[in-house]
């Protein structure tokens, strides 16, 4: 099983201030993409997860903003667990370009229903995630 799991994607100018520099708020975008691309490796998609009344939602954030990534830079976003519980899921995350981590990010995740209790993942989705540590 991968141990980290890698996005990668460009800078467009949409992605920019005037100054060609990304937009702080966009990292937690290109955060959130890469987290979705890691869960559809496991065959699993929110879709699916909302069909079964679990939702993944971000209860803690800390972003630490290294040094800028600009227009037409291609960044590469790694994930990694730090930590897991059924109901958990602690990541680190970076945004890197050509290896040098320019920001990142620990992330906390908590698996809740419609309702916003906190819920036990799937076994399936757990086990995926419990094999990348």
């Amino acid at each position: 099983m991968v141990k980290k799991f890698y996005y990668k994607t460009k800078i467009y100018y949409e992605d920019t201030d005037a100054g060609g520099i990304v937009y702080y708020a966009n990292y937690l975008k290109y955060f959130e993409r890469a987290r979705t691309e890691w869960i559809y490796s496991f065959g699993f998609d929110h879709k699916k997860l909302n069909k079964i009344n679990t939702f993944i939602v971000v209860r803690y954030c800390h972003v630490d903003y290294k040094k800028p990534v600009r227009f037409e830079d291609v960044i590469e976003i790694m994930s990694e667990i730090s930590k897991i519980s059924p109901v958990r899921i602690n990541l680190i995350q970076s945004a890197k370009v050509s290896s040098e981590t320019r920001v990142e990010a620990e992330v906390e995740l908590a698996i809740v229903d419609s309702d916003g209790k906190p819920k036990k993942m799937p076994e399936d989705l757990y086990k995926s995630f419990k094999g990348c540590m």
